[in-house]
Parts: C-alpha cells; sequence; structure tokens
C-alpha cells in the first residue's frame, strides 16, 4: 500500500495536494518499488514517525478505500434521485424505500466485494 496513503490514515488534515511533487510541501519518492519521504517540509504538520506509518497494516488502507468506493457509488445513486424529492413530485414508498435502502447499505456492507452485496432495485 502507498506510503502517501498510510501517512494520510495519521494525518486527515493532508491532502493530495501536499504530496504534489510540483507543488506540495511533503514529497515521496518510490525506487524501485520503495517508498521513501524525501521531504517534509508542511508548516503545521508534523511528519510521522516510521513506526507509526509501519504500524498501519496494508489491509486497513485497503479497506478504507473500498468503503470510500461504496459510499461515492451509493451518493451518486442517490443524487441520482434527488429530482425525485422535489416540492411538486411526490415519492412512492417504493422511492422512498429505494432511497433508504441506499442510505443504509454501509450499516451491513464495507464494500461492494462482499459477500451477499447487491445494489437495491430501483423503482
Amino acid at each position: 500500500m502507498s506510503l502517501v496513503s498510510k501517512i494520510m490514515k495519521l494525518e486527515p488534515s493532508l491532502t493530495s495536494d501536499d504530496f504534489n511533487p510540483e507543488t506540495g510541501t511533503i514529497l515521496v519518492l518510490s525506487n524501485a518499488g520503495v517508498e521513501i519521504i524525501e521531504k517534509w517540509e508542511h508548516p503545521s504538520v508534523k511528519q510521522p514517525s516510521n513506526s507509526k506509518i509501519n504500524a498501519i497494516s496494508d489491509d486497513t488502507i485497503i479497506a478504507e478505500e473500498k468503503l470510500l468506493n461504496l459510499r461515492a457509488e451509493r451518493n451518486s445513486r442517490i443524487e441520482e434521485t434527488d429530482w425525485w424529492a422535489s416540492s411538486d413530485l411526490t415519492m412512492t414508498d417504493a422511492q422512498k424505500k429505494y432511497r433508504q435502502d441506499l442510505r443504509d447499505i454501509t450499516k451491513t456492507h464495507s464494500s461492494m466485494d462482499d459477500k451477499g452485496f447487491a445494489w437495491p432495485t430501483k423503482p
């Protein structure tokens, strides 16, 4: 898993812009698949220790990325139906249930790869 992902997990205030090679204040280099922090000049975030970085497992980062992907797709599907909630329309019970099922999907699943995962059927 990428060093940048682990650092961003430790320091949630950091964004990908902080790691931009042209404008960022943190430079991570990769040589033959080995990543290192080459430069850390962030004005407000102190560089985490290697032991803190290494304590974050690849599985943790992968699981969080899968959950983010699930939420992004769920949000997109809800957004597609936002027009149903216009003030001049009345949603059917099936439409309300579909939107609620989308909102609830992260209560039972953490990834689209989960066994038994299926998107609710759009009415």
